[in-house]
């Protein structure tokens, strides 16, 4: 039996180690951290249990191929399903803007909210309601296709393609200017900033009001813990803590990978379902680097990757009158001397398991940049002004937070800050980065086959693999990964 190594016990490992298993390959998965997941985790803080990652999971409406994935690994089998109401609510000057679930509630809440924007609005959710036929490609990844299959491909995201023509090429902040009424246009401009590419707003909404956007109950870490029980069912196995530090090259093969406590593992195969910075960079020291990864890592404004700030905080009392998650003005806080003038809290009023019986736990996501990193990192360097810093920042959204919501004044205390050095030491994430490059109007969206030119048996996998990353790319290239190891053995491939 062949075996393969797996550095990183992500989603995308946890999917590859899976497929391995069914597919007849001895497999290890090397974690550097005690509890594997990567960035699909949480932690426990104070009596509350904090979700680090998923705000809405795209494969949770049944009978969707993506959602079969997701059964077929263990991730959402037997679980039920959280549906809120709305994806966000935006309060801007007395009004408030909600993006519904239900589409036809969104366009009349609109209409009756700016009459004036009938036009713009009948086409914002014509444009939605076309792409809720989209399907994430699960079966085979393009590279494995056949000519016929491709072309079948090409058709079945004809949909996908038409808005991507129209909307792909355009900016945030052009496409909410088509807007007349003040609200409407900065609440559809507050999604991401204002070069980035219109289209995401649009796929984001199509999964959410087709129901293939909800949230699992039990959080992050709890989906993961899943896919590890199906992983060892299957009799993979896992080293952990074991952080993989080096590789040994030896005639275009992998022939060793050393870990940080001294262990040494040999394979057949070598799966790095790990940060693509780390395997190109830190692994294989810069010697096999991609034309792809570079051109996107040197040019950050074309191909920005974004991370966050991720203030938690927990709340005596219920938040069962406020929309899950809410935007709203506030007074002005500076930032690495960045105006922070609206603050996004979500609330877990869902998951009563989350906080100690009658609270809620609150978290609060303040979006991250290029220059957001270099000042993070430089203030590292000084334990004690990052921590501080750290605290500052907990305290303006602690009293932002209660100036907006005066009840809860009293009822509030700060939890936790992670900031994007907190993503880059626990999951070796490259710039603190939870998501791959982001989609900007002058950027190109890439695909990439994993395959590491000039070496035959390692192979990336993971959410860097094609656009637009997260959960749903990652479990799916997990998979494609054993797919196109089976092809290099000329073996078939099991898929359940």
């Amino acid at each position: 039996m062949k075996k393969i190594i797996i550095i990183g016990g992500g989603i995308a490992g946890l999917s590859a180690g899976i497929f391995a298993r069914k597919n007849g390959f001895e497999s290890e998965i090397l974690e550097k951290n005690r509890r594997l997941g990567g960035e699909c985790t949480g932690w426990d803080r104070q009596g509350y249990h904090i979700d680090g990652c998923i705000h809405w999971l795209v494969g949770t409406k049944t009978g969707t191929p993506i959602h079969d994935l997701w059964i077929t690994v263990g991730a959402l089998d037997g679980v039920e399903i959280f549906n809120p109401e709305s994806f966000l609510a935006f309060e801007h000057d007395g009004v408030t803007v909600h993006f519904y679930r239900d589409l036809d509630r969104l366009k009349s809440s609109w209409l009756e909210l700016s009459p004036e924007d009938k036009g713009a609005i009948e086409d914002f959710c014509q444009a939605i309601k076309r792409l809720q036929s989209y399907e994430i490609p699960v079966e085979k990844p393009e590279d494995l296709m056949t000519l016929m299959q491709r072309i079948r491909l090409m058709i079945s995201l004809k949909d996908a393609g038409m808005v991507m023509k129209k909307y792909g090429k355009v900016s945030l902040k052009d496409y909410a200017s088509t807007f007349k009424h003040p609200a409407l246009k900065a609440a559809l401009a507050s999604f991401l900033p204002e070069s980035y590419s219109a289209s995401f707003i649009f796929f984001a909404l199509a999964a959410f009001t087709r129901g293939q956007a909800s949230i699992p109950y039990g959080g992050s870490r709890a989906l993961a813990m899943r896919m590890v029980e199906r992983y060892l069912s299957l009799g993979g196995t896992i080293e952990a803590p074991c952080e993989a530090i080096d590789l040994n090259i030896d005639h275009k093969k992998i022939s060793q990978v050393i870990c940080h406590n001294g262990k040494i593992f040999e394979a057949n195969y070598v799966i790095a379902a790990c940060d693509a910075h780390v395997l190109y960079e830190r692994l294989l020291k810069g010697k096999y680097s991609d034309h792809d990864f570079q051109k996107r890592y040197s040019n950050p404004a074309d191909y920005p990757l974004a991370s966050q700030i991720l203030v938690t905080l927990g709340y005596e009392g219920t938040a069962d009158n406020l929309p899950r998650s809410l935007s709203f003005p506030v007074t002005p806080f500076e930032i690495h001397q960045s105006p922070i003038d609206r603050l996004t809290i979500t609330h877990y009023g869902h998951e009563p398991a989350f906080a100690p019986e009658g609270h809620t736990l609150i978290t609060c996501a303040i979006n991250q940049f290029h220059e957001d990193y270099d000042a993070w990192d430089a203030l590292a360097q000084d334990s004690d002004a990052y921590y501080q810093e750290k605290e500052r920042i907990a305290n303006a959204v602690h009293q932002a937070i209660e100036t907006h919501f005066p009840l809860m004044k009293g009822k509030l205390k700060v939890l936790d800050v992670a900031t994007p050095k907190t993503y880059e030491r626990y999951c070796n994430a490259y710039r603190g980065a939870f998501m791959p490059f982001l989609p900007t109007v002058q950027g190109k969206m890439m695909t990439h086959t994993g395959r590491i030119k000039d070496l035959d048996n390692l192979f990336l996998t993971g959410q860097w693999l094609q656009p637009p990353g997260g959960l749903p790319v990652a479990v799916v290239a997990g998979k494609d990964t054993i797919m196109r190891i089976c092809k290099q053995e000329k073996k078939p491939f099991i898929s359940c």
